[in-house]
C-alpha cells in the first residue's frame, strides 16, 4: 500500500510540475490571442473532461508503443521503452489533467484588467516579460487553484495508468491500481484505508481551491 502511494504522489507531482510549465503558454495564448484554429485547440485541451479515461489510454498507448515514431525514439535515447512504465504514465497524465491546468489559468487571465495589459505594452515588454511581472503575480490564485487540481486528478487516475503503465509492482502500480485489486482479492480493510486516504487528499485539494475560489483570482494569495 505505502510502495503504491508513493508512486501516486510521485506521479502527480512530477504531472503537476510538468502542467503548471506546458499550462502557461497555453493559457496565454488561449487568454490573449486570437488566430485561426483556436477553437480547435481549446477543444482539444478539454477533450480529456469528456473522453472516456480508457480511450485516451488507448491512443497514448498507440503513441508510445515501442514501433511508434515517439516510442522508437525513446527506446533509442534512453535504451528502455516507454509503453507500461513510469515515464508513459507521466506523459499519459500530462494528457489527461491539461484542462485541469489551463482551464483555471485561462480563467485567471482573462481576469486581468486590460489597462494592466496595455501598461506593459506602453513600458515595451513583450510577451514573456509581460507573462513574468504582471500576468502571474496577477492571476497566482488561478495557478495555484490549476496546481491543486492537477495534483488531485492525477492522485485518483485509473483507467489511463492501467491503460498505458498495467499495474507493475514498484513501478506503474499506483494507488488506485492497489485499491481496485485489494477490493478484486476481497482485502476489506486495505481497501478502506487506501480509499480513507486517497479521499483525504481529494478533501485537501479540494479546501485548497475553494479557498482559493473565495477571492478574486486576479491578486489572490
Amino acid at each position: 500500500m505505502t510502495e503504491s502511494l508513493f508512486i501516486s504522489v510521485q506521479l502527480a507531482l512530477i504531472t503537476t510540475l510538468i502542467l503548471l510549465v506546458v499550462s502557461l503558454p497555453l493559457a496565454y495564448v488561449l487568454a490573449f490571442q486570437s488566430f485561426f484554429g483556436r477553437t480547435v485547440l481549446e477543444v482539444f485541451v478539454a477533450l480529456p473532461l469528456v473522453l472516456p479515461p480508457t480511450v485516451l489510454g488507448y491512443y497514448v498507448l498507440l503513441l508510445i508503443a515501442p514501433d511508434s515514431l515517439v516510442g522508437s525514439a525513446w527506446s533509442s535515447l534512453f535504451d528502455s521503452s516507454l509503453a507500461f512504465s513510469f515515464s508513459g504514465m507521466v506523459v499519459a497524465s500530462v494528457l489527461y489533467s491539461l484542462p485541469f491546468a489551463v482551464q483555471p489559468m485561462q480563467q485567471a487571465f482573462r481576469s486581468i484588467p486590460t489597462s494592466w495589459l496595455e501598461l506593459g505594452k506602453v513600458q515595451g515588454m513583450n510577451m514573456g516579460q509581460t507573462l513574468r511581472h504582471i500576468i502571474l503575480p496577477a492571476s497566482k490564485g488561478g495557478v495555484l487553484v490549476a496546481a491543486a487540481l492537477s495534483f488531485a486528478h492525477t492522485m485518483g487516475e485509473f483507467g489511463v495508468v492501467l491503460m498505458v503503465g498495467g499495474s507493475i509492482p514498484g513501478e506503474t502500480k499506483v494507488a488506485s491500481i492497489a485499491l481496485f485489486e485489494f477490493v478484486e482479492m476481497q482485502q476489506q480493510t486495505e481497501a478502506a484505508q487506501l480509499a480513507l486516504i486517497l479521499m483525504g487528499v481529494s478533501f485537501l485539494m479540494l479546501i485548497v481551491v475553494y479557498s482559493v475560489n473565495r477571492k478574486p483570482l486576479v491578486g489572490g494569495s
